[in-house]
């Protein structure tokens, strides 16, 4: 069992995790991904919330849910994002459709021993001069959209 400790760029939110690695770590390149990073990928952990202690206040930022539409972006079915209020970098979200489970960007925390991403999505939204994840290794697949049968045409 690993123990890993996200923050944000003043140190005051952060979220320690302690388990083993993570079962889901995804690359998104959806258009939200890109605004919420302002990088033109994003790479996040989903974990399992009764591993993670969260210490420190947050601003939140819900969205609302795209539910029974096709899938754009890669929080369709909602969410609420916590940011740092002292410096504003998102470290972790709740994602509505799975209350045990807890997002949080890997960036947050500066480990270059982090588990790589094991699934690609929304790559039809990717900018054609970045890096191709289609070349890296992805043992849970490569794919234009979600990766789910929610997956909808690009926007």
């Amino acid at each position: 069992m690993a123990t890993r400790k996200a923050s944000c760029n003043c140190g005051k939110l952060t979220v320690t995790y302690e388990g083993p690695d993570p079962e889901r770590i995804s690359l998104c390149q959806c258009y939200d991904c890109q605004r919420r990073t302002g990088s033109v990928l994003s790479v996040q952990a989903r974990l399992p919330i009764e591993h993670l202690t969260i210490e420190g206040q947050s601003t939140t930022w819900t969205v609302p849910s795209d539910s029974g539409k096709p899938a754009s972006r890669c929080d369709s079915m909602g969410g609420t994002y916590h940011f740092c209020p002292e410096c504003g970098s998102t470290v972790y979200w709740e994602i509505s459709n799975a209350s045990d489970i807890v997002g949080v960007a890997v960036g947050a925390f500066t480990d270059p021993t982090f588990p790589p991403p094991m699934i690609s999505g929304f790559e039809a939204y990717g900018h054609p001069w970045s890096m191709n994840p289609s070349d890296l290794p992805m043992p849970g697949g490569h794919h234009d959209h979600d990766g789910t049968s929610q997956g909808g045409t690009r926007a």
